[in-house]
């Protein structure tokens, strides 16, 4: 078969249900949703204030001096489904303060919620996975959690979580953090995907990994002739586990005129790591008005033309289409369309000085794609902001 009918297989299989292709999905690692993902940072008091002020995250669970931990310190935060955790380092020998030198804030942890964190690591590291952690029984009053990780690109970490045995507020270790501060929540309900940034010509093995050691399968495909402007290109596959719960799109750079959005973040990056988190919502007009209101900045707007022709590209689900346009517009929102539904998404500018990590806040009214008529748009917003910082 040809790589481009292997494109149009792909292709299909997400335009009329992705059931079809999870069927050749294997079953040896079951994965209930995402855990946490947690994030080494320079300063995980400040980041939590910002997180709480900004997106709406209430506080969760503590770790640090006051519960016996004399190297590192960490936030948990919450909203809805969604769990972040912020970690600091203590000590100026800390491998946690080297990864902040070298990466910048940055996501060190995507864990997995596993019924079998024991099975779910053999299974992984004989089939390749080099071993980040081994298993580790972790026990309070509360009950017992058992964690194991695995490295996946760059230096992120698959972690599998069991805690079915678990009652406690976190893991082990942590205790309820009360504070008199939280700032009501903006509607974010889980992480709909995360998508990782790899250096040049690592996309296709980075695949292969998590084909033959998670199980999961490439269910779409985006090459540099679909995903281009007059200046830059990229190349992403999408990767998912076997019920769909977990959605990993993997980039890489391609060849163009100037820098790519991927080639700078490896540059800032220093190497391989996620590039953002994909957060789900049930009124995106809400959320991103909170969010503006709270001071998060979100990429310039695409022009006038875009907003008149989604009429066009969306006649198949007009009819159904709920959101007044001009709303859409004002609020700088982006609509696309496949045969299942629609979708609406809007990207945030990096929320860091380094620019690398940033947010997707994304609305799926049916769609199962990830936006790809609206790839132009982002990506000539994305230069725009990249002119500016004289890295384009």
């Amino acid at each position: 078969m040809s790589q481009e009918d292997n494109k149009s297989k792909e292709v299909s299989n997400v335009e009329y249900g992705l059931e079809k292709i999870f069927e050749g999905a294997q079953d040896f690692l079951p994965l209930l949703g995402t855990d946490y993902v947690e994030f080494y940072v320079g300063n995980a008091k400040q980041s939590a204030h910002y997180y709480k002020t900004a997106f709406g995250f209430q506080s969760h669970a503590y770790a640090g001096l006051e519960t016996g931990l004399k190297d590192r310190v960490s936030y948990v935060l919450k909203q809805d489904k969604i769990r972040l955790v912020l970690t600091t380092a203590l000590t100026s020998d800390s491998p946690i303060g080297e990864h902040v030198k070298k990466h910048g804030d940055g996501v060190k942890v995507i864990a997995l919620w596993v019924e079998d964190a024991r099975k779910s690591f053999e299974e992984t590291v004989k089939r390749g996975a080099k071993v980040y952690m081994e298993p580790v029984v972790e026990k309070d009053e509360q009950g017992e959690v058992v964690r194991a990780g695995i490295y996946t690109y760059g230096e992120t970490v698959h972690m599998f979580v069991e805690r079915k045995n678990y009652k406690g507020e976190f893991l082990p270790g942590f205790r309820k953090w009360e504070s008199d501060y939280n700032p009501a929540p903006v509607g974010l309900k889980f992480i709909d995907h995360m998508v990782g940034n790899v250096g040049w010509n690592q996309m296709n093995d980075t695949v292969k990994w998590y084909e033959d050691v998670m199980g999961f399968v490439n269910f779409l495909t985006f090459d540099d002739k679909q995903i281009t402007t007059e200046y830059s290109a990229l190349m992403s596959k999408v990767m998912s586990n076997g019920n769909g719960r977990i959605k990993f799109p993997i980039n890489e750079p391609a060849e163009g005129k100037k820098k790519s959005q991927i080639e700078e973040y490896i540059d800032f990056y220093e190497g391989a790591g996620v590039q953002h988190l994909a957060l789900a919502t049930d009124d995106i007009i809400k959320t991103v008005a909170d969010l503006k209101a709270r001071g998060v900045e979100f990429l310039p707007p695409p022009p006038q033309a875009y907003y008149d022709e989604i009429p066009t590209r969306l006649v198949v689900h007009r009819d159904m289409m709920k959101e007044d346009i001009k709303e859409l517009q004002r609020l700088s929102i982006l609509v696309d369309a496949d045969e299942e539904g629609y979708l609406l998404q809007i990207f945030t500018k990096p929320v860091e000085d380094r620019p690398t990590l940033f947010y997707e806040v994304i609305q799926r009214m049916g769609a199962k794609g990830f936006g790809a008529g609206n790839f132009k748009a982002l990506f000539e917003s994305i230069e725009r902001e990249q002119a500016l910082r004289g890295t384009l």
